[in-house]
């Protein structure tokens, strides 16, 4: 069973004819959702340029380039068919080597590590959000598409991270 085509089979009935305008609860949903993944990919960005660790570093090419790109290019292009004003755009981070900033003036690996591993979890909750409040059924499977490619990722991040002990667990409870 693969979940996306479950979707995609449940909402296609509903996306033949003329949609109906998207809401300001939708539009609200979607602006945000594109604004905090355009700003999310800046510190993406800017964290690739002082990771030391190589591997991190391919986790943060691949959230940006398979991730937060492709959500923000599909949020971009919908919303402008749409007709829903765009937030004004911030230029994208150059790459370079800039690891040797001196300690205190960057974040140290695990700490970018914790930090990419939270904003997926943001985007994952907010995706759920966004997709349960949703009335027209393409913005919902929009919603659920992009739930699922952090979901997708975040499974790939995890083993990273516990592998090299940055994985943060709360302690263990026992009465």
């Amino acid at each position: 069973m693969n979940i996306m085509e479950v979707l995609n089979d449940a909402i296609k009935p509903f996306l033949d004819g003329k949609k109906p305008p998207l809401n300001v609860g939708e539009v609200m949903n979607l602006w945000f959702y594109l604004t905090a993944t355009e700003q999310t990919m800046r510190g993406e960005q800017v964290s690739y340029n002082i990771v030391e660790d190589l591997e991190l570093q391919e986790k943060l090419k691949e959230v940006i380039n398979d991730v937060h790109g492709p959500i923000f290019a599909e949020l971009t292009e919908f919303l402008k068919a749409e007709g829903v004003p765009m937030p004004e755009a911030s230029p994208n981070k150059p790459v370079g080597d800039f690891r040797n900033i001196p300690e205190g003036s960057k974040l140290s690996d695990e700490e970018i590590a914790s930090l990419l591993s939270f904003n997926i979890v943001l985007g994952i909750n907010y995706a759920c959000r966004g997709m349960t409040e949703a009335v027209r059924p393409d913005v919902a499977a929009m919603f659920a598409k992009f739930q699922m490619k952090k979901f997708t990722y975040a499974i790939t991040l995890k083993d990273v991270l516990m592998r090299k002990g940055w994985l943060k667990v709360p302690p263990y409870f026992t009465s």
